[in-house]
């Protein structure tokens, strides 16, 4: 983690490249105001405004796909670097603090009051008092559900399919098609052809 790193950029555009960047940026400031006013709209939106939680959405989020639907209340730090695929659902609650990209595939259920945490703050207190932070990008793979009360640490990728139990703080990576849970997140099992309920013929 070098200051000297990325002289020349922005705060933004540090953060864009995981570099160690000011958190006090002013820039980041305003970026981040402009994010809450547009969630704090959508917070007050009803299931009748489809059309306008859709325009607030594709104004907060970097990217956001076909069928996504994000319940109230949602929060976010910068909403920009949030990218969302398609028939994703996001439960009450969610916390999303995206100073590093947060992917989000297609067919993900996010269960509420889940929190994705893409931030690194320095551990020397000096530095992180005067602001240094690095991100740590987030990825969940399609078909993915990260249940209810989840918390999901910096740099850290969920595998196409997997489920993580209620409760879960996600360190590591996880496998595709595996059920993990506990604090920290571990994996118990893969899931096979036994769990399937017959739902899908």
């Amino acid at each position: 983690m070098s200051s000297n790193d990325g002289k020349g950029l922005s705060a933004w555009e540090k953060m864009q490249r995981d570099m160690v960047y000011d958190d006090f940026d002013a820039d980041l400031f305003n970026r981040r105001v402009a994010a809450k006013n547009i969630f704090k709209q959508y917070n007050k939106t009803t299931d009748e405004q489809p059309e306008l939680r859709r325009r607030l959405m594709e104004q907060l989020f970097g990217s956001v796909g076909s069928n996504v639907y994000v319940e109230p209340d949602f929060t976010c730090e910068f909403g920009k670097n949030i990218f969302i695929g398609n028939d994703v659902y996001i439960n009450f609650g969610a916390v999303l603090l995206d100073c590093s990209r947060i992917s989000i595939g297609n067919n993900v259920l996010i269960g509420p009051n889940v929190g994705m945490y893409s931030a690194n703050h320095s551990l020397d207190p000096e530095e992180r008092a005067q602001g240094a932070l690095i991100g740590g990008r987030i990825s969940i793979g399609d078909k993915a559900w990260i249940a209810g009360d989840v918390k999901i640490m910096a740099g850290v990728s969920i595998g196409e399919g997997a489920v993580i139990g209620c409760g879960s703080v996600v360190t590591h990576d996880i496998p595709p098609r595996t059920l993990a849970a506990g604090n920290p997140c571990r994996v118990i099992r893969p899931i096979t052809e036994a769990d399937r309920v017959g739902f899908v013929k």
